[in-house]
């Protein structure tokens, strides 16, 4: 059996024994075990894969370890902070998107910054890291706020966010900064201008994925919108949509995400083929 899969498979036994231990005897101090585990499952299970991708021996267990934690803890408090300048807009999805890339390529470049070998594939393997990392500690935020609700504390929210976001989590911040790694390393380790292209398409493909929700409800509306949902946009509010629309929005959204994803993993898929 693969390494990763071995490694995917006994995390997953235990992200749901601990699930299911959690819910049995209500004790809330299992809560962090199932947020980590939930967490950091898909991440280092694909880190796991990638190692075994890289070309030279310059892509160590310990390089790899302080691409993850130190890239994504990094990551996560670099975009906090200036995220928290951003203002809501039809422009603030780009603005997450730039900050959260750029943020992931400064610590890719700290962490690799001593490096004398650089291949593309090494560059995507270190970026695909860093941005599991970052995955990782985001999702990790967003499992456990999501607990909290009108009601009290759900559990079972939780562990819908974990999944969820375990299941995208190959086609999102790994991906992306893979891609970024890559284009790095072509460039020698420097900002040349191919490197900061990249940058910018990758933050653009960010920021179409966040906004995707929104991208399907306007286009929803565009198709079958009624009168009261007009109204709404015309006071400043974003209409939800009805039993009839659900289905249209739902294949609108989820097909966004697919084309995206799809668009992604064929850049970094040429992006692997060039080295060649």
């Amino acid at each position: 059996m693969k390494p990763w899969l071995k490694i995917f498979l006994t995390g997953l036994a235990l992200w749901a024994a601990a699930v299911i231990v959690t819910l049995w005897t209500d004790n809330i101090n299992l809560i962090p075990t199932v947020v980590l585990l939930g967490s950091f499952l898909v991440p280092v299970t694909f880190v796991v894969w990638a190692f075994a991708q890289a070309r030279t021996s310059e892509v160590t267990v310990e390089l790899l370890f302080k691409a993850f934690l130190i890239g994504g803890i990094l990551g996560v408090l670099g975009a906090s902070i200036l995220e928290s300048y951003l203002r809501p807009s039809l422009v603030m999805y780009l603005g997450v998107g730039l900050i959260e890339e750029g943020v992931k390529l400064a610590a890719l470049m700290l962490i690799t910054r001593h490096l004398r070998v650089r291949t593309i594939r090494d560059g995507m393997v270190l970026g695909a890291t860093v941005g599991f990392g970052f995955a990782a500690f985001e999702s990790a935020g967003y499992a456990f706020t999501s607990m909290f609700t009108r009601d009290g504390l759900s559990i079972g929210q939780m562990v819908e966010t974990e999944v969820l976001r375990g299941i995208l989590a190959p086609v999102g911040h790994g991906l992306w900064t893979a891609i970024i790694g890559g284009a790095l390393f072509a460039a020698g380790g420097r900002l040349a201008g191919k490197v900061i292209l990249t940058y910018l398409g990758v933050s653009v493909l960010h920021a179409l994925w966040d906004s995707m929700s929104g991208i399907a409800i306007a286009v929803t509306l565009v198709l079958t919108g009624q009168p009261w949902q007009f109204q709404l946009l015309r006071i400043g509010k974003v209409p939800g949509v009805t039993n009839s629309q659900v289905h249209l929005y739902t294949a609108l959204e989820w097909g966004g995400l697919i084309v995206i994803s799809l668009g992604a993993l064929f850049w970094a898929r040429s992006l692997s083929r060039s080295e060649r």
